[in-house]
Order: C-alpha cells, then structure tokens, then sequence
C-alpha cells in the first residue's frame, strides 16, 4: 500500500489529503472518496478505515474539509467555519480529481462518510450519478432534531438571537463569533455538548492530532439547523446504499437514522453497532463498522 500526500483545487479553496494508490495489477481500481465530520479532521481515524478499503483493493481518496485540518479556506473565509453545502460540492472536487487519475476507473466511483459528513455522502449519492455506491457511519439525518440536541445551555435552548448579532457584526466588519467545539461547562456555549463528545475530542487531540483547535464559527452551528440531508435518502436509489448506525447514538440520533433508512429505497442495507455515537471509531465497532463499509464497496463496485 502506498499513501500520496496529494492536494486539488475546489474553486478557490486548496484542499490537500491522501491518496491511497492501488496495487498496479488492479489498476485503473475502483476508488472510495472519504471525508471526515463536524469539525474534525482526517487524522481522526480516518486512516485507519482507508487502510482497511486499500488492503482490499480499493483506491482511497481521504482529503480535509476546506478551512479544516491540512486544507485552506476560500480566499476571505475564515478557518474552522463549516458551510454543509460548499462541503458537499467539496466532495464533487475531489470525485472528479479521483476520476482524473490514471490509477482509478472513473466510472467506479464510491463516496463514504461518518456523522455529518455521512449526511453529505447521501446527499452526494442523490444528486450525483458518478456515484456508483455510498456508505454513512453514525449519519447526521436532521438538521431541526440535531439542533434540539446541541445548542444549548444549561439545557435551555438557544434562540436565534446570536446568529442575528453575530450576522450584522460581521457584515460591519467584525471577526467572526467563534465558540469551542467541546467544553465541560454546562453554562458555555459548545458545538458539541454531550460527555461522549467531550470524551472523543479530547482523546483524539491527545493522541492523534495535537493541531486540532477546538474552535468552530457560530455560523457553523446556525448552518446545521437549516440542513436536512435524510430528505435525500429517498433519492439515492439506484445507488447502493448502506448505513451503520450506533444503537445509543444520543447526538445524531440512533432512532432518528432508523426511520431514516426506511425512507430509502433499494438496493440498501443497514447495519447496527453496540454503542454510541463514536461507537466505530476503535475497537470491535471499528472492526464491524469498516467491514461493513469494506463489503458493500466490494460488492457493488468490483467487476
């Protein structure tokens, strides 16, 4: 297996990652395009499941949200803002650099993604035929219920009066508002309250990614409100579709995915993790949740 340090511009914004070239005789392969969640980035774990699609064969194209991790913001942008819909259209770069390459077959063309940006991976599946196969981890279904979730202190509701103050702030020429992404104090306003959220971030910045800033945009936590990407699960079809969804999933909400999925319709499958929300990031989740991405790619993008 042999990783590239690779980087490809998405209309203004550089976005670097890797790319995992496949073993020559399998050439041009298949390719998987990956992306990682909120606020994280590819050297949160991600290497790990792009390790286990390439031992199998597969192209693995891993690249960081623009404004996250490795990658720059669009000229005039701040860093650490995340925009769904420009993180979606991120993903058509980097499929149409992956189709570029003469190692990968164009027309075999996977896209997978966990929490937030397993919502983009079905949004991407629907609006976009080069798509042949999509796989979601822990998948960010509603906007509204999410929010319900996470914006909120001392369990009172935020209003909307923030994003107004900090719209008109901006728009005079102030710095963006920004607010940590996890925090232990119930009286501050976080991107993601919850323990196990706390628990994951401050781990993973310990041993994976000590440049990972625990900063996001406020407007961040206002665009999540307006984003339903479950609305596109009844339009991925004809495109393989698989979920793997952490039973005890309290952030996105294990249930909420569930229902979800009976809105799609097939060829689809699901698959169900003991656990949380972070459930398939290490251990047997991990384990079962990367071989069930590694099948289903296999599967429907192997000839």
């Amino acid at each position: 297996m042999v990783r590239h340090d690779i980087e490809f511009d998405a209309e203004g914004a550089l976005l670097r990652g890797w790319f995992y070239e496949p073993d020559p005789s399998d050439a041009p392969a298949p390719c998987v395009v990956m992306a990682h969640g909120w606020t994280s980035t590819k050297h949160m774990y991600l290497d790990r499941f792009a390790e286990v699609f390439a031992e199998a064969g597969l192209a693995v194209l891993v690249f960081d949200n623009r404004g996250w991790g490795d990658s720059e913001a669009a000229p005039g942008n701040p860093r650490h803002e995340i925009d769904p819909w420009e993180q979606i259209r991120d993903y058509q770069h980097a499929i149409t650099y992956a189709q570029n390459r003469p190692e990968v077959d164009p027309d075999r063309i996977g896209v997978w993604g966990t929490s937030f940006s397993a919502g983009h991976a079905f949004v991407v599946a629907a609006i976009d035929r080069r798509v042949k196969a999509v796989s979601g981890q822990a998948p960010f279904i509603s906007g509204r219920a999410t929010y319900a979730t996470i914006a909120r202190v001392h369990n009172q509701l935020v209003g909307p009066e923030i994003f107004t103050a900090d719209r008109r702030a901006r728009a005079a020429g102030e710095p963006p508002v920004t607010m940590p992404v996890v925090g232990d104090d119930p009286g501050q306003l976080v991107g993601l309250p919850t323990p196990d959220s706390y628990a994951y971030f401050t781990h993973a910045r310990e041993t994976l990614d000590p440049a990972w800033p625990n900063e996001v945009t406020l407007r961040s936590l206002e665009h999540v409100y307006g984003y339903e990407p479950g609305r596109y699960l009844s339009d991925v079809t004809p495109t393989p579709l698989r979920m793997i969804v952490g039973r005890e999933d309290g952030l996105t909400g294990g249930n909420l995915a569930a229902s979800a999925f009976e809105t799609a319709a097939e060829p689809k499958k699901i698959v169900f993790l003991p656990g949380g929300h972070f459930a398939a990031y290490t251990g047997d989740g991990f384990a079962r949740a990367s071989g069930a991405s590694r099948d289903w790619f296999l599967e429907h993008l192997t000839r």
